[in-house]
């Protein structure tokens, strides 16, 4: 759809970096309109995770994973709607942080899911991460969402004792789903931070197994809304001799939409109709604040919640394309944080037959701080960060 659109203007987060000193070095692969779990439904075709070329990086941020992972380049910058700088960033052994909704500016991203979107840091070690947080965040008045919250410097108490920390051990994220082996992986990482002088406290969320349907549908709705606009007038692909104007649009969206945004188009159209706005869309943002309301009710025992960032391994390009439900199902410990409006962030906690694993800390709004802090005292005792794929230099 967008093959050929130079954008005259710079997403704000471009400007910050190039305003900062930073070097672009260029655009990355990713799913079409941020629309995927696994790289494999962008439209110049899927990007190949570095610890195993036949494998997916995650999605749908798996370019900026994949190239960091490849020593291509030091940082990047992803998009998380569900997950998509959070579950590349574990399949592709690097960190990757989702801030707090409203901390980075979304003026100039693409949107999928308007309510749910936030730009984010991916790099090498949480340290990097906190680096370009340091650049890429604070208010900005082109974007309406965009938090009042005072200018931080991230990389202030990352050297500070975690001693004492309460880690929230969520039950429901060590059930039916997920791979015995990365749990295995997982409790190890988690038996570090008791070593180190965190305190591991179970929890129960209430509503985790519904929020895949909630998050759906509110994703799909949004995202419905947000693509009408590529109509095949003003910008965008335009399609050839057209007959009409409804077959202008009709073509122009047939032609230059990928399978996947036109299934997710159609289902968010079906939910906002009038017939079935209050028996979906609005019942979906019913849950959203009880799921809200469960990070609420944990941060009152806990500090920070720990648990995996992905159930599965990356799996073989090509191998599971058409099962939807896998897709929807990898996102199952990401999905929340988007719609809580909360900050999370990947490290790298290990390997299962070679493949990385990621472990997602979460931590309440506005503690990118916190969170970093945290995930830099395991790296500062672990070495799982600083492994790169064989014959990458």
């Amino acid at each position: 759809m967008l093959k050929n659109f130079i954008s005259p203007y710079d997403a704000h987060i471009v400007k910050l970096c190039k305003k900062s000193g930073l070097v672009l070095l260029g655009k990355t692969n990713l799913d079409e309109f941020a629309m995927g779990s696994s790289n494999e439904s962008s439209y110049f075709g899927p990007c190949k995770n570095p610890w195993d070329l036949s494998r997916i990086p995650g999605g749908s941020s798996g370019g900026s994973a994949a190239a960091i992972s490849a020593n291509l380049t030091p940082i990047a910058t992803g998009t998380d709607t569900g997950g998509s700088i959070r579950q590349p960033a574990s399949m592709c052994n690097i960190t990757g942080l989702k801030p707090t909704y409203g901390l980075v500016s979304r003026y100039g991203i693409i949107a999928y899911a308007s309510s749910l979107d936030q730009a984010g840091p991916m790099g090498n070690s949480a340290e990097d991460c906190a680096l370009l947080l340091n650049i890429i965040s604070g208010y900005d008045k082109k974007d309406s969402t965009s938090s009042f919250a005072h200018k931080k410097d991230f990389t202030k108490i990352l050297n500070n004792s975690i001693k004492g920390i309460k880690i929230g051990i969520p039950e429901d994220y060590f059930s039916k789903g997920l791979d015995p082996k990365i749990e295995l992986t997982i409790q190890h990482a988690l038996k570090k931070y008791e070593s180190m002088g965190a305190k591991l406290k179970s929890i129960r969320m209430k509503h985790n197994d519904i929020c895949i349907s909630a998050y759906y549908i509110i994703a799909q709705a949004e995202a419905s809304s947000n693509l009408a606009k590529y109509d095949g007038i003003r910008f965008g692909y335009r399609c050839q001799n057209p007959k009409n104007l409804w077959d202008l649009y009709e073509r122009s969206r047939g032609e230059g939409f990928g399978e996947i945004v036109k299934q997710r188009i159609l289902a968010g159209t079906f939910m906002l109709s009038s017939e079935f706005y209050n028996s979906y869309y609005i019942k979906a943002q019913k849950i959203r604040r009880l799921i809200f309301q469960d990070f609420q009710k944990a941060f009152e025992k806990v500090d920070v919640i720990m648990g995996p960032t992905s159930p599965i391994l990356p799996y073989k390009i090509g191998k599971n394309k058409n099962d939807l439900s896998l897709l929807y199902l990898s996102d199952m410990y990401t999905l929340a944080l988007n719609m809580a409006g909360l900050p999370g962030i990947t490290i790298p906690a290990g390997f299962v037959k070679k493949l990385p694993i990621g472990l997602q800390i979460i931590s309440p709004a506005f503690t990118e701080e916190k969170l970093l802090n945290i995930a830099h005292q395991f790296q500062l005792n672990t070495d799982w960060h600083m492994q790169k794929p064989q014959n990458i230099l």
